[in-house]
């Protein structure tokens, strides 16, 4: 288990004609008296197609103004390149399977790989280092992702990943 830890959790868009890749992620407040901070906003349209972009934003803690970080390009429903800043990656490299029949999701991320295990409860996802330490952990109940705070380098990758994952559960198609 993670002893120094950032809690964050998500909160999906509600309504009729609403996608499950809008919702914005919270960190969760340090203290009984601070107010939970919203770290990022990521909005898909809803077209009626399996293609768009699903664009994501990040809060500038010293302005206070969201900033686009990056974007999803869908081809389709399962298949997209995402974008960190100039940065492109496929999905593919984002959700690598080291055998077909593996349960794990491998990437890189600032020279160093790492990967998302699906839990024994199989609603649960945790992601782990090279050295098998868990870095993240998602839980599905209280739709909280939990994140190692010597990680928050890569914060943007832990979320998006965790986010990519979490729909391709949704589709049936880990």
């Amino acid at each position: 288990m993670m002893s120094d830890s950032i809690v964050f959790y998500f909160v999906y868009a509600t309504g009729p004609n609403t996608d499950m890749r809008t919702f914005s992620v919270y960190r969760a407040a340090s203290s009984a008296d601070a107010e939970d901070t919203e770290i990022y906003k990521f909005y898909h349209p809803v077209t009626g197609l399996n293609i768009g972009v699903t664009t994501f934003y990040r809060q500038n803690l010293q302005t206070q103004v969201f900033e686009t970080a990056g974007a999803i390009e869908w081809l389709s429903k399962s298949n997209a390149t995402v974008q960190f800043g100039i940065e492109e990656v496929s999905i593919r490299d984002l959700r690598k399977a080291k055998k077909s029949s593996s349960k794990s999701r491998r990437f890189k991320a600032g020279g160093s790989s790492y990967k998302w295990k699906i839990a024994e409860s199989e609603a649960n996802l945790f992601c782990v280092d090279s050295r098998g330490r868990t870095i993240a952990t998602w839980s599905q109940d209280q739709l909280q992702l939990r994140v190692a705070s010597r990680v928050e380098d890569i914060l943007d990758r832990l979320v998006v990943t965790c986010m990519l994952n979490l729909w391709i559960r949704y589709l049936g198609e880990w």
